[in-house]
């Protein structure tokens, strides 16, 4: 007696999932949020330098970190639907961070420039992840409660 077994790859919802959310990052929308989170993401790394607070090491160096991470994450380096969904959750959560580090990384770093430019840059980061994560499911949840059927 021989069995199939099916994989999660193969179920049509996921496929549709993916269908539906590689048109909505293919249009001019998507790939504005992912142009404009990737050149923030490349701002964020190099703020300390571009702002003027790159003598502050520890703060600078965070930056520089958080804002390669955030580019990585919102690059386009993700081709699937669900690493591409959790991805931009994370770049959510590095935004975030952005705000609230001038206040948490060691040391005095919480000079006015340092708190301006990390929450600005990172309400922005925050914003566009979170339109990312939005992407995605437009219209999705709608239709599946309703249980409408696919869009025309």
């Amino acid at each position: 007696m021989s069995s199939t077994h099916s994989t999660i790859e193969q179920h049509p919802d996921l496929a549709e999932m993916r269908s539906r959310f590689e048109k909505a990052t293919s249009s001019p929308r998507g790939q504005a949020v992912e142009a404009l989170a990737f050149l923030t993401g490349v701002y964020l790394a190099a703020s300390p330098w571009i702002a003027g607070f790159s003598g502050i090491t520890a703060l600078a160096t965070t930056n520089l970190i958080l804002g390669i991470a955030y580019a990585l994450c919102m690059g386009g380096l993700s081709s699937a639907y669900e690493r591409t969904h959790a991805m931009a959750w994370c770049a959510m959560a590095i935004g975030a961070f952005t705000i609230i580090s001038p206040w948490i990384v060691t040391g005095n770093v919480d000079t006015t420039r340092t708190v301006w430019n990390n929450v600005v840059c990172g309400a922005v980061a925050l914003l566009l992840g979170a339109a990312m994560a939005a992407t995605g499911d437009r219209g999705g949840a709608l239709r599946s409660r309703f249980g409408g059927g696919a869009a025309a």
